[in-house]
């Protein structure tokens, strides 16, 4: 697996462990708080996905 691949999973990983936190949050600026963490590690995870099809192609 190549390093990008690494990341990627761990972005992958990181989504959804910040999205059950949010779910299982009482407070909510805290629910809020891994609910918009867990949409930046998306993020990465989708720009992660396009680097690694960039540079398939290349």
């Amino acid at each position: 697996m190549t390093e990008l691949e690494d990341r990627l999973e761990r972005f992958e990983t990181l989504t959804a462990e910040c999205e059950l936190i949010s779910k299982l949050a009482t407070d909510c600026t805290k629910r809020e708080f891994y609910l918009n963490l867990s949409e930046q590690y998306r993020q990465l995870a989708v720009d992660m996905r396009q680097a690694i099809a960039s540079k398939a192609a290349a």
